[in-house]
């Protein structure tokens, strides 16, 4: 339990710097069609801070769904804290993501109507669980079921750091860049916890 609250504690203190460290002046680089670099306001936003916001949000959920699973299900103490951690850390961020989109005036994906808003099934997305996956989960108890939580929730984090660096190449909004700088070195350290808690 010390590790894991140690590798958590330092993925919080790299949180802590790149808040820090990230974009948070008044002007952001971007490059038109000709690779000329230009600046934008900070405050403007472009479809890929949308289209991250409206994915990151589903697939954060999904994560809090699973963490839920482990406070009743995990066999492991260290499974049970990480899971808490991880729904601590990704609660707030999708207040702050759905915030983003209602000040831009864009819809706020649940679960149900992510296809309907034209990104396709939530299944589709980078890590996401399919609902054959979720009620195997669910079904689990103990070790068996810190097994396959482990494996799916690295699963799931590689496909969240995907989205991430994705949002840090495309994106505008120097918050949402910011956040996902976060995110992905949030959960790289998670991983690693994940994986020595398999090992």
């Amino acid at each position: 339990m010390t590790t894991t609250r140690t590798l958590v504690a330092a993925a919080a203190a790299t949180l802590l710097l790149l808040t820090g460290c990230s974009g948070n002046g008044e002007e952001t680089t971007t490059t038109d069609d000709s690779g000329a670099a230009a600046t934008a306001p900070a405050s403007e936003h472009n479809e890929a801070d949308v289209q991250f916001a409206q994915d990151m949000i589903p697939h954060h959920e999904q994560a809090l769904e699973m963490a839920e699973m482990a406070e009743s299900a995990a066999d492991n103490a260290d499974v049970r804290d990480l899971a808490a951690a991880i729904a601590a850390a990704q609660g707030p961020e999708i207040e702050t993501m759905t915030s983003w989109l209602e000040e831009w005036g864009e819809e706020v994906p649940s679960g149900t109507d992510h296809a309907a808003m034209g990104h396709g099934s939530v299944d589709e997305m980078p890590g996401m669980m399919d609902a054959e996956e979720m009620g195997a989960l669910g079904m689990a108890m103990g070790a068996d079921f810190d097994r396959m939580w482990l494996e799916m929730m690295i699963e799931h984090h590689e496909g969240a750091v995907e989205m991430a660096r994705a949002q840090q190449e495309d994106g505008q909004y120097a918050e949402a860049v910011a956040l996902a700088e976060r995110i992905e070195a949030d959960q790289l350290a998670e991983i690693e916890v994940m994986r020595g808690l398999l090992g």
